[in-house]
């Protein structure tokens, strides 16, 4: 392990990414079977990295491995700018998994000429460029985006994301509503397999099954390998059995064995070592059918879990107060579990950019019955904090020094607080009538589910039993959240949008909904924007009326998610979350590239190295955090790639 001398930040910069580390707190007081079973099941994360960039775009790995093998060690004589845009755009391409912008799913602009790209290729041994893959790399207006959500389009048509092929949104759409699948408690019906891309061929419509047998199978024997030493060596019967079913799925690829999976997993809670592993998430979908690969291998921060065990006690307190209509609350909230931990290993969709939170299993049935697990990962959130330190974003939108003086005040902890209740609470809170459909609200259902946690967080950080529960040190904390969240939804998120373009990432349209929204109800009573000194300002002139918006909001929110009202949600989403104010935009772009600073983080990850004795046997797991971007990047793709 390193010493006390750990740097969060690297040197590391690139476009608009600045990437940090994160540190393994108290890993070395683990035992050895713990660091075991934490280096077998990081393996397995690290396999899944090439399934993440073919989903996202059919040339990425192709491109990746192309750019790889074609950059020089030096640059050509006389062209040294473009031999430092491919540079830059390799590790664009590494950073997003593909060609399309992590974030806002855009495709690069490459700086350099498909001539020096020849001349690279050619210096390398490497055959022609051919007219597909350079028409994919240099030409913006062909597949320009890896997931369209605009209004009135055919999402699927025109999104360059490898969940579909030769099909139409319609196809789709009637594809998966032909046949659904009744769920064995009864109620609601699954329509649709995560694990699989929907082609046509010879005009007939058929599954590719992501699966040992299927399509990326290869890599899922890996995956599977390490599954099973970490088997070996896990904490108790459960977690092997949790293993097992997982390892079934994959050979199998079985929705029904991934549901057992899920039932078995969110029941886990005896281990201090917990891992998510498979196809999880729907963001990249513009259907959201379709799950993304992706893998985190965690273990329990003991103390700072005190916090959040706290919140999931007492869960039936906060589903029994919530501000929604009683026929959506839960009767009985069962299993819910809340953990801070700290990340051990990222892959797939969560590296290099990872959510600091995370509640599973997504299956609304699953959380009903069985409950739900949270967690919120301290290491990663401590490496943000440390990185923002002193950097001036706050100091310039933030409104006064009163207000700048609270939020450095309770700031840290009404942050970390607030994704508690979002991913403890918020996402498991609830429940739809009888007969909705869970994919109801189609294209816009993760912005409105991500806007239903968002709230009922908001809602209850200002709520007195907080403060009876210690969680909060007195009722003026929470307004240090009120007061960042909505500067973040109004204004400073807009730094990651470029000039002339919506908003279409669904935690930023939750984000806008909900401040945008408030903003309209609450105009120069609430809440509003002011120029002082020819900028622009959030200034909440009325925090507990805010609250009260804040509870008007959840409760329609809650009801489109029970009832399944797609063109309530559509209206929201169309009318709050979607357009950008050019004249604010470009303010408060000018006022960030004053900053100097990168809006977007990510991670590199640590290197575990296992110490063998004599016979070849681990007697123990060490920890590198010294290796850099470019280094682990291609390491990544020498040592974990056969698709």
């Amino acid at each position: 392990m390193m010493d006390i001398a750990f740097e969060y930040s690297t040197n590391e910069r690139f476009a608009d990414v600045q990437l940090l580390r994160y540190r393994l707190n108290g890993f070395e007081e683990l035992t050895l079977q713990q660091k075991k079973y934490i280096y077998y099941l990081s393996e397995a994360t690290l396999w899944g990295r090439d399934i993440t960039f073919d989903q996202f775009g059919r040339y990425n790995l192709e491109i990746r491995r192309l750019l790889e093998k074609s950059l020089p060690l030096t640059p050509p004589k006389g062209r040294v700018e473009e031999w430092e845009a491919m540079g830059e755009y390799l590790k664009r391409v590494w950073f997003s998994n593909g060609i399309y912008h992590h974030y806002g799913c855009e495709k690069f602009v490459p700086g350099f000429t498909p001539d020096f790209l020849r001349q690279c290729m050619k210096a390398a041994g490497l055959g022609e460029l051919s007219e597909e893959l350079e028409r994919v790399i240099f030409d913006p207006a062909y597949m320009p985006k890896r997931v369209n959500k605009a209004n009135g389009e055919d999402l699927v048509m025109t999104s360059a994301c490898n969940f579909y092929e030769g099909v139409t949104q319609q196809e789709v759409e009637e594809y998966y509503k032909a046949y659904p699948q009744p769920l064995p408690k009864g109620g609601e019906e699954r329509r649709h397999p995560l694990n699989s891309r929907l082609v046509k061929r010879n005009g007939q419509l058929q599954e590719e099954v992501w699966s040992l047998g299927g399509r990326y199978g290869e890599t899922i024997k890996h995956i599977i390998y390490w599954l099973r030493k970490a088997q070996a060596v896990c904490e108790n019967d459960r977690q092997r059995k949790v293993i097992d079913l997982l390892i079934k799925y994959y050979e199998t690829g079985n929705p029904q064995t991934f549901d057992d999976y899920c039932i078995e997993w969110v029941q886990e809670l005896e281990g201090q070592v917990d891992f998510i592993n498979g196809f999880i998430e729907v963001y990249g979908d513009p259907m959201c059918l379709k799950a993304s690969w992706e893998g985190l291998v965690e273990y329990k921060d003991l103390e700072a879990t005190k916090r959040t065990q706290t919140i999931s006690q007492n869960a039936q307190w906060f589903e029994d107060h919530s501000p929604v209509d009683p026929r959506f609350r839960k009767p009985v909230v069962k299993g819910v579990t809340a953990n801070v931990i700290c990340a051990a290993m990222l892959g797939g969709d969560e590296y290099p950019s990872t959510a600091i939170g995370i509640n599973l299993p997504n299956a609304d049935w699953i959380r009903a019955e069985y409950g739900s697990k949270s967690v919120t990962i301290g290491n990663l959130t401590e490496a943000y904090n440390r990185a923002a330190r002193g950097n001036g974003f706050q100091e310039e939108f933030v409104i006064d020094e009163a207000t700048l003086a609270m939020i450095r005040k309770y700031g840290d902890v009404c942050d970390d607080l607030h994704t508690d209740l979002h991913e403890c609470l918020g996402h498991g809170s609830g429940q739809l009538l009888p007969g909705t459909d869970p994919d109801a609200l189609k294209s816009y259902g993760n912005a409105i589910e991500e806007a239903r946690a968002d709230l009922f967080g908001l809602y209850y950080i200002a709520d007195a039993k907080l403060v009876e529960l210690g969680l909060t040190p007195d009722m003026e904390a929470y307004k240090s959240q009120y007061y960042t969240y909505l500067m973040n939804g109004l204004m400073t998120q807009l730094v990651r949008i470029k000039p002339g373009h919506q908003i279409e990432e669904a935690h930023m349209r939750n984000r806008a909904l909900i401040a945008h929204w408030c903003l309209e109800k609450g105009e120069g009573k609430v809440v509003e924007l002011i120029r002082r000194e020819g900028k622009t300002y959030v200034h909440i002139s009325d925090y507990e009326a805010l609250r009260g918006l804040f509870a008007q909001l959840l409760a329609e929110i809650q009801r489109i998610k029970s009832e399944g009202d797609l063109e309530a949600a559509r209206q929201l989403v169309e009318r709050y979350a979607v357009s950008v104010d050019k004249e604010l935009h470009e303010e408060v772009l000018s006022r960030y590239e004053r900053l100097n600073l990168a809006p977007y983080k990510g991670f590199l990850n640590p290197r575990m190295k296992p110490v063998l004795d004599g016979e070849g046997e681990i007697t123990d797991v060490e920890v590198d955090y010294t290796e850099g971007y470019a280094e682990q990047m291609l390491r990544y793709g020498r040592e974990y790639s056969c698709l």
